[in-house]
């Protein structure tokens, strides 16, 4: 299979780089897995099609401010991306500088001194020095890590529109953006109607962003992540599959969590890292149904939901998304590939 093959075209000006006033205003594009069939939505239908035996499962991480900035001893400037916290000393970060910092080096991020303990491929580990500890830095200096294909400067509507209205575990370096389209109202409607919600924890890395950079899709390398699924939503799953409902995972990221919890065929509880990899002729032992914005081109993403909606369905409703001039990423529409 051919990392080509899930390329398209998008123009410019389709990249939202800014959101919406309102959260479910946005559009939904609805998919039948089954019959390619395709119609446009507001995101707030959404409650319309879901009913009380289903189950809705979100990713609760909270995304972190990891953008930070700092300088050598020497003053060159550098620019930090937080990508992971092993101890509140001690994390992972990739770093942009003119000259890369030595391993053993000492190096300023923000106004604390921290020493260069490591270095793999991009990724550094740093120790910080001072009496700081990184959620503080985090807390008093850190922005928001928008991508890059937004091309801008954090605001400070970012701090809370680049949230989930749900987020509570603090540990993401990009949002989980299906759940972006959920409004505080959206999340009452949900309970009044009461259709079941669980939640995960995937902390989404740097490397969600990543297109695929090998010609054989098979030979990609998956970047891994840390996630959390706890027992009580296994059950939950098992209660609502016994009883005729669906399973719909809001994002990709409960998509690759709950996959990874049920590779055995059964649903089991699972912490730790998972760099599962769901591409076309891959199969889904949990998740019925989901909620997922438009993914880049070649990502491992537009691999994902092509290998859950059929590929010529995803490319069907790709360039109907494009036609229709929908908002493309991050901060643009949704799909609810049913």
């Amino acid at each position: 299979m051919k990392t080509d093959d899930f390329d398209y075209k998008l123009p410019e000006e389709q990249i939202a780089s800014y959101p919406l006033d309102k959260r479910d205003e946005s559009r939904l594009l609805k998919l039948s897995k089954e019959t390619g069939n395709i119609k446009d939505y507001k995101f707030k239908d959404f409650i319309d099609f879901i009913n009380p035996k289903d189950l809705l499962v979100f990713n609760n991480s909270k995304v972190m401010l990891a953008r930070l900035y700092g300088k050598k001893t020497t003053g060159a400037k550098l620019e930090f991306l937080v990508e992971k916290i092993k101890t509140p000393k001690v994390f992972e970060t990739h770093i942009k500088a003119n000259r890369s910092p030595n391993i053993g080096s000492e190096i300023y991020v923000q106004d604390t001194l921290a020493k260069v303990l490591d270095k793999d491929g991009g990724v550094y580990l740093l120790e910080l020095q001072g009496e700081k500890n990184i959620y503080q830095l985090m807390e008093e200096f850190g922005h928001i890590p928008l991508p890059p294909y937004m091309k801008r400067e954090d605001e400070e509507f970012d701090a809370e529109r680049y949230q989930t209205v749900y987020a509570k575990d603090l540990g993401s370096v990009a949002a989980p953006t299906a759940g972006l389209h959920f409004s505080e109202e959206l999340m009452q409607q949900i309970k009044n109607k009461e259709v079941g919600t669980a939640y995960i924890t995937l902390h989404v890395g740097s490397g969600t962003f990543k297109p695929v950079q090998v010609d054989d899709v098979e030979s990609h390398k998956m970047h891994s992540e840390v996630i959390s699924v706890p027992e009580d939503v296994c059950q939950k799953i098992r209660q609502t599959k016994a009883n005729g409902g669906r399973v719909i995972a809001i994002g990709t990221t409960s998509v690759r969590s709950l996959e990874t919890a049920g590779q055995s065929g059964q649903i089991q509880a699972y912490q730790g890292e998972t760099d599962i990899f769901l591409y076309p002729g891959k199969k889904f032992n949990v998740v019925d149904a989901m909620i997922t914005n438009f993914h880049l081109p070649k990502s491992t993403l537009i691999m994902l939901v092509s290998a859950f909606a059929g590929k010529e369905n995803i490319i069907k409703a790709y360039k109907h998304a494009i036609d229709k001039k929908y908002r493309f990423y991050s901060y643009g529409d949704a799909m609810f590939i049913y």
